[in-house]
């Protein structure tokens, strides 16, 4: 750290040297102006530091009053995120302590978090009862779905480096989430591959619990669908949804056309051919 204080040092001066060395010791690559202001003793110094930190290529502004770290072994970059996942915390807080079992990554976001895509990601989604609009920083697009405080739920800690953890939606609500709004996780053919992907390490009764509580027909129609299709689960498992469904039909993919045969058993139309879903598990 003594070498870093004093390349610091040399650029911009003693004042960035403490601003930056205290970030990094808090573990705060990612972090708002009122942290700054508290580390340097008022608004003024931390204003003057960090207009020359970001004209140096230390640090980059994310918004109004968020910054990042650029890490040192990348030199002076002037556009750097870090984190994606980082930063949409910090993006839903506005650097409010205690209010962090507020939001969970989701969608998209999640099915990376629980390794079920095989392509990149260039969206993260955020769930909270907060309204914010969307925005993309340094390319890359944050999207803020509201829900419900009742919805706050289904949601774990995990770690995204050695320092930092983030909420996300754990692999049971992650893939109801992903029944409910495709859309926002690339397609009802990829959610049907994160089940194959992780029908292992599913909680058949855990996805049946979290099902019933988000009480969404269409929801419940497609995972007892997938849970037979996929053999996820018990008969016992999948009798009990089918006595959570209405006479109505939807359809097995929101955003195909209606089109397809019906299959009474599921109250589905399916839209998707039962051959193409079978292909994805390999079965």
């Amino acid at each position: 750290m003594h070498t870093k204080n004093n390349d610091v040092s040399k650029t911009l001066g003693p004042l960035a040297a403490r601003l930056i060395t205290t970030l990094y010791n808090r573990h705060r690559p990612i972090f708002h102006f009122q942290e700054a202001a508290e580390i340097l003793n008022g608004r003024a110094p931390a204003s003057k530091v960090l207009v020359q930190a970001i004209n140096n290529g230390i640090v980059t502004r994310l918004k109004g009053g968020l910054f990042c770290l650029v890490p040192f072994e990348l030199g002076f970059e002037r556009e750097y995120l870090g984190n994606p996942y980082i930063a949409a915390r910090e993006l839903i807080l506005g650097g409010h302590k205690g209010s962090k079992e507020k939001y969970y990554l989701s969608y998209g976001s999640a099915f990376d978090l629980h390794q079920m895509v095989t392509q990149p990601q260039l969206i993260v989604y955020v769930s909270s009862p907060r309204m914010m609009r969307t925005r993309t920083i340094q390319g890359t697009e944050f999207r803020f779905v509201r829900c419900n405080a009742d919805d706050l739920f289904g949601i774990t800690e995990i770690w995204v480096d050695k320092n930092e953890t983030v909420f996300v939606s754990d692999l049971e609500r992650t893939l109801l989430d992903g029944l409910r709004q495709p859309t926002y996780c690339g397609g009802f053919s990829e959610v049907a591959r994160g089940f194959s992907i992780k029908h292992q390490a599913i909680d058949p009764q855990k996805l049946i619990d979290y099902a019933v509580k988000m009480d969404v027909g269409a929801v419940i129609r497609r995972l007892g669908y997938l849970m037979e299709l996929y053999q996820i689960g018990s008969r016992i498992h999948w009798e009990f949804l089918r006595t959570k469904l209405s006479s109505t039909y939807q359809l097995l993919d929101p955003e195909l056309p209606a089109e397809g045969r019906h299959t009474a058993r599921w109250r589905l139309r399916l839209n998707i051919p039962q051959e193409e879903l079978r292909a994805i598990r390999g079965t």
